[in-house]
């Protein structure tokens, strides 16, 4: 399995890869997100460290069960070689309707594949109130073409 473009990565096949990333976690389907991670893909989210497609896959329904109408922003931050760098937001709320945006920084390595083989993620969450969101699209589904990324927003 093989998942284009292929390292080492050039500023446009590292944006092509972000886009893609952003693409499949807006979807909200935890399996095609999984797709895009080597078997042994090893993780640390937030404070949670796990391995392997299985494991994401429990991940993610989990977070996407807390973190209703959920849609995400990433934007390439730095790339070299295999590894590429991501800035993300998303906004989503929970049970009680209470709103947040989450601000965060990837870093990824992939396999000669083009498959990730490592994501590490630091997330924080910010209370906003429903009229300061930002993202504004039918989800689950992809960002729109004009809707920009995250360069025109201060934060």
């Amino acid at each position: 399995m093989s998942r284009p473009p292929f390292p080492p990565f050039t500023e446009e096949t590292a944006r092509q890869k972000v886009r893609m990333a952003e693409d499949a976690w807006n979807s909200r389907d935890p399996v095609r997100v999984s797709l895009a991670y080597t078997p042994d893909s090893t993780w640390r989210n937030r404070s949670e460290f796990f391995v392997g497609r299985d494991a994401i896959v429990d991940f993610l329904v989990r977070k996407w069960a807390k973190e209703s109408d959920y849609r995400l922003i990433k934007d390439l931050w730095a790339f070299h070689g295999d590894r590429i760098a991501v800035r993300f937001q998303y906004e989503w709320h929970d049970e009680t309707g209470a709103w947040f945006r989450s601000y965060g920084n990837e870093q990824w390595e992939f396999d000669e594949a083009g498959l990730m083989k490592r994501r590490e993620a630091s997330i924080n969450d910010v209370a906003i109130e429903q009229q300061q969101r930002r993202f504004f699209w039918d989800a689950p589904g992809s960002r729109p073409d004009n809707v920009h990324g995250l360069a025109a927003e201060p934060y």
